[in-house]
């Protein structure tokens, strides 16, 4: 069993029943549980948390929480709101990390202490429920888009069970040097989502948005294969010693076979599996930008 490799469910298509049974088949361990999947099963809540438990997947994690951090007044109390509701799911689900995205809201501060006083304040919310709080620069994020300046609020926050989350997709869009992972602390890396993509460069924001929500592919089968296995040993270096998800937002994979999908996310966990021992780069399939 793929123990250290899971799933996202927003990677496969159909009940949420059948994408976990799914994964379970092709030897994965665990699940990153997306809000929507769970909410949407027709049984309800219940019902989805019993699938969860009934399919033997380990939950990852539970995401996301879009656009906490920094906003005035009502919006701040709405997202507070918002952000119990999200807790309480992720407890149901015993899933013991929550990922939050960093705010792209115009209406938010850039203000980095303000911004960490809310990370402080979720995190003291998730604090009672035994929740970690994994805070992802998004590459698109209005203030934070880089996975250095995500650790700069969680430094500033400073509390016990806010970490962060690492999303390679960004970390390559972004184009944040690997060495920059030297200076964080790997016992404070709550979640990593790994994925590829197909080109080099996403210089906008608007084509990194793009690629990321329908055209990413599993580790391996893009152009970042040197970095992935780089970005592995980086982690492992400083201590990181989690699991491993993959999240793969791909419109073709949504109108193709569950069985097929996971054959495809199984091969590439076990390539990542040995190229991080054998330190081979050999990519999955022919590099399209050779």
């Amino acid at each position: 069993m793929l123990t250290n490799y899971g799933m996202d469910t927003i990677t496969l298509a159909g009940p949420l029943q059948a994408r976990l049974e799914a994964m379970a088949n092709a030897g994965f361990g665990q699940v990153m549980l997306n809000a929507r999947d769970v909410v949407g099963h027709p049984g309800g809540l219940d019902a989805a948390v019993a699938a969860v438990r009934a399919s033997g997947l380990r939950p990852t994690g539970f995401q996301v929480l879009r656009d906490f951090e920094g906003l005035p007044g009502y919006l701040h109390d709405y997202k507070v709101d918002i952000a119990k509701s999200m807790l309480d799911m992720c407890a149901a689900l015993e899933s013991k990390v929550l990922l939050v995205c960093s705010s792209t809201s115009r209406h938010a501060s850039e203000e980095p202490d303000r911004l960490a006083e809310d990370l402080a304040k979720l995190a003291m919310l998730a604090l009672p429920l035994g929740i970690k709080i994994a805070y992802e620069g998004l590459s698109w994020g209005r203030t934070v888009n880089e996975f250095t300046t995500a650790w700069d609020l969680v430094c500033r926050a400073d509390m016990p069970n806010l970490g962060l989350g690492l999303d390679s997709f960004h970390v390559f869009a972004a184009g944040t040097a690997l060495d920059a992972l030297d200076d964080i602390d790997g016992n404070r890396i709550y979640l990593v989502q790994l994925s590829d993509f197909m080109w080099h460069d996403t210089p906008t924001f608007e084509e990194r948005i793009t690629t990321a929500r329908t055209f990413r592919v599993f580790p391996g089968e893009g152009v970042h294969t040197p970095a992935l296995i780089e970005l592995t040993r980086a982690l492992e270096r400083i201590g990181f010693s989690g699991d491993y998800s993959f999240e793969v937002f791909n419109d073709d994979y949504q109108q193709i076979p569950l069985a097929t999908v996971c054959a495809r996310a199984r091969r590439s966990a076990l390539w990542l599996a040995e190229a991080a021992i054998t330190h081979n780069r050999t990519p999955l399939m022919p590099n399209p930008g050779a």
